[in-house]
This record gives C-alpha cells, sequence and structure tokens, in this order.
C-alpha cells in the first residue's frame, strides 16, 4: 500500500489534484518541479497521507510506458526480461525521463556530427561531400553570402547574392558568424562556423525534444522517437531547420499549457525563420472553430503576427529588397530536387515553368480542402498534433522541392500524432533511403562519374520516400476517423480521450456536434486491447 501525499501548491493551468491524479511514485500529477513531477520518480516527504491506493493502481495513474504500451518496444523488453519492477525503477530512481532524454538527444548529436566529420576534415570540399554522405549548406554559404568578410544578412552589399533565408534564420547565421570571429585564414573559419552552428543546432535539438516530452503531461518517453529519429541525426546538421523546430516545438508546449499568448508570440517567431510553420494556422482555426475558441484563437494570431512583424518590419524597412529576396527566390525557382514535379521531369514528361507554381499550389490545396474535412465532419474533434502533421506533410509532398532536412519539420510532429515505434520506423526508412539517394545521385550531376546513382533510382527514392509519407498520413487519417486506433486516446487514460497536447481544447465542448461533449467523450480505451487504467470516475 502506497500513501498519496495532499497538494499544498498547485500549478495554475491545473486542476486541484484528488487521488486519481496520482503518479507511480505516489506524488501529485503536476506539482512541484516545472510542469509537474510527473517526469520524476525521486519521491517526496513531508506531505501528510491523505488516501491509500494499492501500489498497482497507483502504478497505472502514472507516466504512459512504452514498454506496457507501445507493442515494438513491449516486444522488444521481454526479449531481456520485460518492463522494469518497482524495486529496480527504485534503484534507477536517477534516470527521470528528461534525464534519459537528454543523455539521448546529446547521443545522437554527436552521432550526427561523426557523420559530418569525414567532410569537416576536408574542409567540405571535393565530390567527398557526396560520396561519403555528409554535405552540409553550412559551410559553403559562409562565404558565399558575405559572412566571412563580416558582413550582415540582409542589408549589406558585396556578397555574391543576397540571403535566401528567412530574418531570424539570417540573424542566428549572424550569431554564428560573430561567435566564429575573423581570426585566421578562410578555410579554417569556415570549420569553425560549421562547429558553431552545430552546437546552436544541437541546443534547438534538445529544446525540441524536451518540448515535446513536456506537450503531454504523462506521455514523456514518445520524446525519445524524436531524440533517436534515424532521419534526424542524419540530417540536423544540413541546414538551419532545427531552429524553426524548436520554436514550433514550444509553441505547441505552451498552447497545451493553455497559453495561447505565448504559444502566438513563439509560433511568429518560427515563421520568421521558415515558412512552414504559418501553415498550423489552419488546423487550429478548424479546431478551435469546432470547439467554440475563437478568442484565444485570435490571441494566439495576433501575438503570432506580433512576434512576426517586431523580427522583419526593421529589415523591411532597412532595404525592402533584401528582405524579400527569401520570398522572390521561392516564388521563381522551378521543379527542383526532391519533388513529384521532379519527377514528372525525369520521365520526359515536365510540368511547364510557368505552371508549376499554380499547379503546387492548386495540389495543396485539395489536400487542404481533404483536411478540412477531417476537421470538421470527423466524429470526434481530431487532436491538433494529427492536423498539424498533416497539413505539413501535405506541403511537403506538393512543394517545388523536398530538400532531406525537410524531414525535421514532421518528426516532432509525428511522433505527438502517432506515437507508435514501428509506424514511426516504417517512415523513417523512407526517409533514409531518400537522403542517400540525393547525395550519390548529386555525386554524377554535371560529371560522368561512375559511381553515382542512376536518376532512375533516386526517382524511385523520390516516391519511396511520398509514399511512405502518405502512408504514415493515413495512419493518422484512420486514427482521426476511428479514435479506438489512436495510441494516445486509447491508452487507457481518461485524461488523454480528447486532446491532452490541445490546451483550450481539451475537454471543450463541441459545437459542430453538441450530442457529444468532450466533458463526456466517447471511451475509447476499452477497444483498443491495449493495456487501460482503471478510473473511479468514469
Amino acid at each position: 500500500m502506497t500513501t498519496v501525499p495532499e497538494n499544498d501548491a498547485t500549478d495554475p493551468g491545473l486542476p486541484p489534484v484528488t487521488p486519481d491524479d496520482a503518479g507511480a511514485s505516489g506524488v501529485p500529477l503536476g506539482v512541484g518541479t516545472a510542469y509537474g513531477d510527473v517526469l520524476d520518480s525521486a519521491p517526496h516527504r513531508g506531505h501528510a497521507a491523505t488516501a491509500v491506493l494499492d501500489e498497482d493502481e497507483i502504478r497505472s495513474r502514472g507516466l504512459t510506458l512504452p514498454s506496457e504500451q507501445d507493442p515494438l518496444v513491449a516486444g522488444a523488453t521481454e526479449r531481456i526480461g520485460g518492463p522494469l519492477g518497482r524495486r529496480v525503477r527504485g534503484f534507477l530512481g536517477f534516470w527521470t525521463p528528461l534525464r534519459v532524454l537528454v543523455m539521448l538527444t546529446t547521443t545522437s548529436f554527436v552521432l550526427s556530427y561523426l557523420q559530418k566529420l569525414p567532410c569537416r576534415l576536408e574542409n567540405f570540399s571535393g565530390d567527398g561531400n557526396y560520396s561519403r554522405l555528409c554535405y552540409s549548406d553550412i559551410p559553403p554559404l559562409f562565404g558565399a553570402r558575405g559572412f566571412a568578410e563580416g558582413l550582415f544578412p540582409y542589408i549589406s552589399s558585396g556578397a555574391e547574392r543576397p540571403l535566401e533565408y528567412p530574418v531570424l534564420t539570417g540573424y542566428f547565421m549572424q550569431l554564428a558568424s560573430w561567435l566564429t570571429g575573423a581570426d585566421g585564414g578562410i578555410s579554417a573559419r569556415t570549420v569553425q562556423f560549421f562547429d558553431w552552428n552545430a552546437i546552436l543546432l544541437f541546443a534547438c535539438l534538445m529544446v525540441t525534444v524536451i518540448a515535446t516530452a513536456l506537450t503531454v503531461r504523462r506521455r514523456p518517453w514518445d520524446a525519445a522517437m524524436v531524440a533517436l529519429a534515424p532521419a534526424g541525426i542524419l540530417c540536423l546538421l544540413i541546414n538551419w531547420d532545427m531552429l524553426a523546430v524548436a520554436l514550433t516545438a514550444v509553441s505547441m508546449l505552451l498552447w497545451s499549457r493553455s497559453r495561447p499568448g505565448w504559444a502566438g508570440v513563439l509560433l511568429g517567431l518560427a515563421i520568421a525563420a521558415k515558412f512552414y510553420p504559418v501553415l498550423l494556422l489552419g488546423p487550429l482555426l478548424l479546431l478551435c472553430l469546432r470547439a467554440g475558441k475563437l478568442k484565444e484563437y485570435g490571441a494566439f494570431v495576433a501575438c503570432a503576427a506580433g512576434a512576426w512583424a517586431v523580427v522583419n518590419v526593421p529589415i523591411m524597412l532597412a532595404n525592402f529588397d533584401g528582405w524579400a529576396e527569401f520570398y522572390t527566390f521561392s516564388n521563381t525557382r522551378g521543379a527542383d530536387w526532391g519533388s513529384i514535379w521532379y519527377v514528372f521531369m525525369a520521365i520526359n514528361h515536365p510540368v511547364p515553368a510557368d505552371m508549376v507554381n499554380t499547379l503546387a499550389i492548386f495540389a495543396l490545396g485539395v489536400m487542404c480542402l481533404g483536411i478540412t474535412w477531417l476537421a470538421v465532419g470527423a466524429r470526434r474533434r481530431p487532436r491538433f498534433a494529427q492536423l498539424a502533421f498533416l497539413v505539413v506533410a501535405a506541403f511537403c509532398i506538393t512543394n517545388k522541392v523536398y530538400s532531406p532536412q525537410y524531414v525535421l519539420w514532421l518528426i516532432p510532429l509525428a511522433v505527438l500524432a502517432r506515437p507508435r515505434w514501428r509506424d514511426f520506423l516504417i517512415w523513417q526508412i523512407g526517409e533514409v533511403v531518400y537522403f542517400a539517394a540525393i547525395w550519390y545521385f548529386l555525386l554524377g550531376y554535371g560529371s560522368d562519374n561512375n559511381k553515382a546513382l542512376p536518376e532512375g533510382w533516386y526517382v524511385a527514392a523520390i516516391l519511396l520516400h511520398i509514399g511512405l509519407t502518405l502512408w504514415f498520413a493515413g495512419m493518422i487519417v484512420r486514427d482521426i476517423l476511428r479514435p479506438e486506433h489512436d495510441p494516445v486516446r486509447s491508452d487507457g487514460r481518461p485524461e488523454h480521450e480528447d486532446d491532452p497536447g490541445g490546451g483550450v481544447l481539451d475537454g471543450a465542448d463541441d459545437w459542430l456536434a453538441p450530442r457529444r461533449t468532450a466533458s463526456a467523450p466517447e471511451p475509447v480505451g476499452a477497444h483498443s486491447g491495449l493495456h487501460s487504467a482503471h478510473d473511479d470516475r468514469a
């Protein structure tokens, strides 16, 4: 028998703690450390007992453990003796979920850096960038965009061409340039510039993993999929996308804590770093419309617009053409690497250059109409993360280019939308194959290198990546239409039956389906075939 302490300090965003809210350690969830002791298994002392519960019952109300909920992880742990027992967990009490995730993220970063090390040792020059699969955009842009000469992006002139990145990403690059300094030759400073960017991108990855772990309070272990994603390890240091990914992850965390204003600020900063986070505004509007939360959505959008303007307006006023280069470049580029439009070109059915933009927008619009139908017409209101993944995946599939690092946009959303290791790893296979294919193909692009990948195989890799992304999206659509298959809603926890990462949406009435309110949702855990926690409140 274990005592459940009473709650002397409450998180302002949480309801009063009851014995039903106790975690595996007997500590009230959401009390004590930042975002709650739900992520800490260490015992707390000095509290009076208010209730007595069976050990198994309290354990069932703690964290959702992959070894008990995820079939692939459960099968793997069974081979080494099954899930950890209570006494072993006490012995390993130091290794709380966040500490383990920090260790896993650090390990993945080291692997990512080692993967780029062969190119670093050769100053990122020559065919080795492609044959050793260690290419990065970071070193060549140090000289080509004027950072080596001390030029400030967007404003200073003298670079080969204006910087074709959004403003906040330019500031991020400038920070790494300042840290690099002006001492030494161009080759040595280029390598230092890469190293400083690697350190800063590592910080972004760490923020992303931790934010994902905290978004759904009782499922922190899902973030291990973000930390260990094979394509994430390979693509982390190709470009600066991880900055926008981290800001988007923190925005979703703040939204899950019912702080729409601050969530909007972070999303505005994410949009100032990369275009894709703006896509999240559409699904969130539909969900807030269905939940009657337009006031909160308005605050979210207003704060996002304000944050974006603070970053962008000064540069717009100082040099509008320099600021607009990103948008001009994106609009004028043709069918490019990795896209379905490139496939048409490779099979001798190219889309006319003046039609690519129109067709890409039309294809995205058709997919977004389908997502709108899901958001409005599904029997149960979809979860925010599910629609977020679908809309960003639609953009990636229909866009004029698909660079390998774009997978970083999708990884945290995929984990929040469908945290199942088997499906996640199947999808990752396509991304890893595409990562290898593009570099081996570029090895022979414009040359007669007989070691290069033929274009036909490169096209096959593109189609594999698109096919597996569509397959993973299809699994999420099934979860939306049949919530008993949703790994989050069917994990047996009553607090997960609506949208535990949805903030103000979680538990809100469904205005488009008034006969079914989130305050009394249709139970889904009983249909899943998975372990379900006992609920005295049902």
